[in-house]
């Protein structure tokens, strides 16, 4: 049975970095055609796709949020983190880390239990 399980700080100031690490047990994040994506949920903008790796490194992000966004992983630890810069109010969300990649929520077979992240301004 795969588990993720999120890592990380409850409470960033505007305009500081957001880093969060995905922890993944059961399986491991190089086998072959699966990818690690980061989701958040907020009121406003409901679920929302951020970055994914894949099982071979490559890396994916939501245009929307790619200047500001920096997806990595360390194999030898089995996790995969996500960097957000530059964050604002409208960042605060729920963040998962999930098995799959893309928009199409129903397809992910694994998530995290998720991270409530709150920005102060």
């Amino acid at each position: 049975q795969v588990q993720l399980q999120e890592s990380g700080p409850g409470l960033v100031k505007s305009s500081q970095a957001l880093s969060l690490t995905c922890t993944v047990s059961g399986g491991s994040i190089t086998t072959n055609d699966y990818y690690w994506s980061w989701i958040r949920q907020s009121p406003r903008k409901g679920l929302e796709w951020m970055a994914c790796i894949g099982y071979s490194g490559t890396t994916w992000y939501n245009p929307s949020l790619k200047s500001r966004t920096f997806i990595s992983r360390d194999t030898s630890k089995n996790q995969f983190t996500l960097q957000l810069s530059s964050v604002t109010p409208e960042d605060t969300a729920v963040y998962y880390c999930a098995r799959g990649k893309g928009n199409n929520f129903l397809g992910y077979e694994y998530w995290g239990q998720g991270t409530q992240v709150t920005v102060s301004s």
